[in-house]
């Protein structure tokens, strides 16, 4: 008989990485419209920092299982499932938020409605990757900042997970990229993905080497804004008129700039959530980045990978680099249930 539990990372309260608990769970059943799918991979991102450290306020139902994405195959199906069957392999993210359970363990229950399909070339470790900040990128550059053929584009941190993804479906779009990132390895990686131009964001000339890039075609049409601390003044002085100034990072950050400059270009700041979308708009971004990787313009970046019952060391890795800002990480934490 299968066994009815499972083995999760969960917390008991809110705190820091070392209250994740790795142990036996109750496998959950799948209700009306849900699936049950067993876990292939998971990724980490910030928002699973903030949630799990009660930084952002959810509505948690302990033991409360992190993660926001998953990607694996449906082991059953609820009552009124349409789209999917028992042995499809599918993707999601949006998991873990509004009451929600969260995806890091060997089973988890989804609604359809937050799903996707796995295109079939694609791993496990990559759809999980590129769930959350592929949807990301998408949302920003096409609902958001509507980001046209020609176009010039910066964005920061061309190595990380929003990074990488901002750069491939710029490039896709036909826009010309400039990113940076902290070490030539990085940047290479960066050029490879489809990047004009990657500079290191330490140089002291940076802005000069930006302007190099983008003056002769017009200044930098849409900024896309990946750190937690922004600098506005300056991104104003290499904006082009009608530019688009996209924020997605920094909930405490008061960052400060001359209005002037801002309104007499017609600028525009635009800021957003992924998780404030729609299922519908999610789908239509999921459609998108499948397109884009069956035409092999999609890679997603995984990074280091990590075992469920190491959960609370990925946490870790992550908190570093996004609250620290180590600068040891490339690419997504990818972590995958243990071998039996």
């Amino acid at each position: 008989m299968p066994s009815p539990f499972m083995r999760a990372a969960y917390i008991q309260q809110t705190g820091g990485p070392d209250v994740i608990t790795y142990g036996e769970l109750p496998k959950p059943v799948p209700q009306k419209g849900e699936v049950l799918i067993r876990v292939g991979a998971v990724s980490v991102n910030p928002i699973d920092l903030y949630v799990r450290s009660g930084a952002v306020a959810m509505p948690l139902k302990f033991p409360y299982i992190v993660g926001c994405d998953v990607a694996g195959t449906i082991a059953t199906v609820g009552v009124g499932v349409r789209r999917f069957k028992e042995g499809d392999r599918v993707w999601g993210s949006n998991q873990g938020l509004f009451g929600r359970q969260g995806t890091t363990a060997e089973y988890v229950v989804v609604d359809e409605k937050w799903l996707y399909p796995t295109p079939p070339q694609e791993l496990d470790t990559e759809a999980a990757a590129g769930a959350l900040v592929g949807i990301t990128a998408y949302l920003g550059l096409f609902h958001r900042a509507h980001i046209q053929q020609g176009e010039v584009l910066f964005v920061n941190g061309g190595a990380g997970g929003v990074g990488s993804a901002v750069i491939q479906q710029a490039k896709a779009a036909g826009a010309h990229v400039i990113t940076t990132a902290g070490t030539a390895e990085k940047q290479e990686y960066c050029r490879q993905l489809g990047a004009d131009l990657a500079l290191d964001y330490r140089a002291a000339d940076l802005d000069e080497q930006i302007r190099a890039l983008a003056s002769p075609l017009g200044g930098i049409n849409v900024w896309f804004e990946t750190q937690r601390e922004p600098t506005l003044d300056r991104t104003i002085g290499l904006m082009a008129p009608r530019g688009r100034i996209v924020v997605l990072a920094g909930r405490d950050s008061r960052p400060q700039f001359q209005l002037g400059p801002f309104y007499t270009k017609d600028l525009s700041l635009l800021g957003y959530a992924m998780f404030n979308a729609s299922p519908d708009e999610q789908r239509e971004c999921a459609v998108a980045i499948n397109n884009l990787y069956q035409r092999g313009g999609w890679h997603p970046a995984v990074g280091p990978t990590y075992t469920i019952s190491t959960t609370a060391a990925a946490h870790q890795l992550q908190e570093d680099n996004t609250l620290r800002k180590q600068g040891t990480l490339a690419g997504k934490i990818v972590i995958v249930p243990d071998l039996l």
